[in-house]
């Protein structure tokens, strides 16, 4: 299938922008408000309005959308073990999507929930009302709902409906000093969270390898990465991919997910080709926690100058010599294309080397530049980043290195 983060398609995206400019001319906008809102019939909702009718030693649960993270965590911390395990256990979509809730307590309901969904996959594999593809879908859902299952994996969000949505952790995150979060681009859902060939190019494989290099960056370093998955992306090369609409919705759920991380840690966001249009939305609204910013492969931000994205947190922007997405026309027009390329002298940003990195895909590759920036940038070790250009300039006016996590 072609996608968006491995295939130039530049036709298409130049016949897009030809188009907006012609739908700007003639006043036509009402495209630009189709959305894709959920039905309120999905297993969250389901599970939600479940946890909404329920008690626990006598009183009514809290409601999750009207209650903040830091009180819901009061709310977890007043109960003992066993009640917390029984509200994993009747409403494991609730509480392992829950942002507030003990994250120990939603690895444990994700767990619960991704077992109910392998069962319900199971039964559709046998379905004999499902035509043979449909039967390979649900044997597809229902392995990958194992390996997410297997041995210790952190699970910290899990969305069955759809294409569905993922989170993992790796690491400790509730003794984390400084967390990671990568955000990925187009055609990810849950099968193609994980690869086994060309690992490195799905979220899984990028979080393991960002993990790795801040442990051997700072062997003493409490730190831990998410995997972030958690949100619709666009569908290959389309109308989606070409707008804000997907990066609107994923920057909601991403400033959420980062307002209620544990512990006062720092994060750092590493953004891959769309998922960097998803944090430039998401930047205003993010709390201070936020330190920095990394956008790889980006095909824009929604701004056209780093400093129009309200944020404190640094930038930094990195691309391969050999990426397509730089013959990507970075603007922005009628709703179509996401803006200036972060690149660009003029935008702002700290551009970082990427030596080593081949292609839209390759930044997370062991061995590149990029990773390994990324990986300074993560233990906060500013002045062992390596510039793309020779002038140094992406270190100017840099803290001082954080030698606290180095052996």
């Amino acid at each position: 299938m072609t996608s968006f983060d491995s295939s130039p398609q530049l036709n298409v995206w130049r016949m897009l922008l030809a188009l907006a400019v012609v739908f700007v001319m003639l006043g036509t906008t009402g495209w630009t408000a189709v959305r894709g809102h959920r039905g309120a019939a999905t297993p969250i909702a389901a599970s939600l309005a479940a946890w909404e009718r329920g008690h626990i030693g006598g009183h009514r649960l809290p409601d999750p959308d009207r209650t903040t993270p830091i009180r819901l965590a009061q709310f977890f911390a007043s109960l003992d073990t066993r009640q917390r395990a029984r509200l994993a256990a009747r409403y494991p979509l609730a509480v392992g999507n829950m942002n507030g809730a003990p994250v120990a307590l939603r690895y444990r309901a994700n767990r619960i929930a991704l077992g109910q969904a392998r069962k319900v996959e199971i039964a559709r594999m046998h379905d004999k009302r499902l035509s043979a593809v449909g039967q390979r879908d649900a044997g597809r859902r229902m392995h990958r709902y194992e390996a997410l299952m297997a041995g210790k994996r952190r699970i910290l969000a899990f969305d069955p409906m759809g294409s569905g949505r993922v989170a993992e952790v790796f690491g400790d995150l509730g003794r984390a000093e400084r967390v990671s979060v990568v955000v990925p681009g187009v055609d990810t859902d849950l099968l193609t969270f994980q690869r086994t060939e060309r690992q490195y190019t799905a979220p899984v494989g990028m979080a393991k390898a960002l993990y790795r290099a801040e442990r051997e960056a700072g062997p003493r370093a409490r730190t831990a990465v998410i995997a972030w998955a958690d949100y619709t992306t666009p569908n290959g090369l389309g109308m989606d991919a070409a707008t804000g609409t997907r990066a609107e919705e994923g920057a909601v759920r991403l400033a959420a997910l980062v307002r209620a991380l544990p512990g006062r840690s720092r994060v750092a966001l590493y953004c891959h080709s769309y998922g960097s249009v998803v944090c430039g939305v998401a930047a205003h609204s993010l709390p201070p926690r936020v330190s920095d910013i990394a956008v790889a492969g980006s095909p824009g931000m929604r701004v056209e100058r780093a400093a129009q994205l309200r944020t404190a947190a640094r930038v930094w922007a990195v691309r391969d010599s050999d990426d397509w997405i730089q013959d990507v026309p970075h603007l922005e027009v009628g709703g179509l294309g996401h803006g200036a390329d972060p690149m660009s002298s003029d935008f702002g940003a700290r551009v970082l080397s990427a030596r080593g990195a081949k292609g839209h895909t390759g930044y997370f590759e062991p061995g590149t530049d990029s990773l390994r920036n990324f990986a300074e940038i993560g233990i906060g070790a500013y002045r062992a980043v390596s510039c793309a250009r020779e002038d140094d300039v992406c270190r100017e006016g840099l803290p001082g290195t954080a030698e606290a996590g180095r052996a």
